[in-house]
């Protein structure tokens, strides 16, 4: 076995082990988990919606606590300002010379929390720094860290005193996952918890450390990077999207920008699987959490009870798998 292999073997296990670290806090929710380790292979960002109460926050807390890179929090408020996240330009009164200072998003993992329920002009100040990676202030572009993803929590958009994200901010997230409410053997687990003394605030006492890193991410990336795509995969992706683009319920279908994402987990799902190589099945795995936020449905299906994963469920019930 060559040395490259043993690397790639190595970061693999590494991103494997993630999810294990990540239950010592968090019971159940293994999608969620594996969704978010997908996006730090593609580099891109995450979008957590569920209601209150599901550990959406302990879950990127547990994951950053299981990650050795450098993590910021910032907590989403409807007075919040742009430069409260992007960083701002402050007056020295000692040297009497302005100077840049840095703002939260200048890290490796943001978790944005409750991203919408702050207006549309703080939202906005996301946009250069997730799709540029770097922030534009004063005439002057400040690149970002290298890993950076943006980890970003909201409550469902039917709760008072949240903002709708805008589309072209969706379209930015590589993947929307949803976190549901817990069975019941799974919210018994998290109860047992509690009454056995695990606080979500101090996850170094539930026994979190750090698995896996920079350099671990780096390998696997490279590594992905190499994972083969046929062109009856790249068919399947492109016929999916094209067909939320044809249906009467469907105001704007997912865009290009969305195939490529959809082909990106895809090979990173592979890769995480072991293979070399993607197939159409891993494309089908991927499409709801890859599209469903990047599918605006009209208004009056919606009131018909239409929603984007029942589309995605529609299209790929309809769109032939090649074999």
């Amino acid at each position: 076995m060559t040395s490259g292999t043993e690397g790639t073997t190595g970061a693999r296990d590494a991103l494997i082990a993630l999810r294990a670290e990540v239950a010592k806090a968090v019971v159940g929710n293994d999608a969620a988990v594996t969704g978010l380790i997908l996006a730090l292979l593609c580099r891109g960002h995450v979008l957590l919606e569920g209601v209150p109460g599901v550990a959406k926050t302990l879950l990127v807390r547990a994951l950053a606590a299981a990650l050795d890179l450098e993590t910021t929090r910032v907590q989403f408020t409807p007075d919040l300002m742009p430069g409260d996240v992007t960083g701002s330009i402050v007056y020295d009164a000692h040297s009497g010379e302005f100077s840049f200072r840095e703002g939260p998003v200048f890290t490796n993992l943001l978790l944005a929390d409750e991203i919408n329920r702050t207006p549309p002009k703080t939202q906005s100040s996301l946009l250069e720094a997730m799709e540029e990676r770097q922030v534009s202030l004063d005439g002057k572009s400040r690149p970002l860290p290298d890993p950076f993803i943006v980890v970003a929590t909201q409550n469902p958009v039917e709760y008072e005193g949240t903002y709708p994200l805008p589309e072209a901010q969706l379209d930015r997230f590589l993947l929307k996952l949803t976190m549901p409410t817990p069975s019941r053997e799974d919210e018994i687990g998290i109860l047992w918890r509690h009454a056995q003394g695990f606080d979500p605030r101090n996850l170094a006492a539930a026994g979190l450390k750090p698995v896996a890193g920079a350099a671990e991410l780096a390998v696997a990336r490279e590594a992905v990077s190499k994972v083969t795509i046929g062109p009856e995969v790249i068919g399947y992706v492109v016929d999916l999207c094209r067909a939320t683009r044809q249906l009467p319920s469907v105001r704007i279908g997912v865009s290009p920008r969305g195939a490529t994402a959809l082909l990106a987990v895809a090979r990173a799902w592979a890769w995480l699987a072991g293979r070399d190589y993607a197939t159409p099945d891993d494309v089908k795995a991927l499409a709801r959490p890859a599209l469903r936020h990047r599918l605006d449905v009209r208004p009056e299906a919606e009131l018909e009870g239409v929603t984007a994963d029942g589309v995605l469920d529609r299209v790929l019930a309809s769109v032939p798998v090649p074999r």
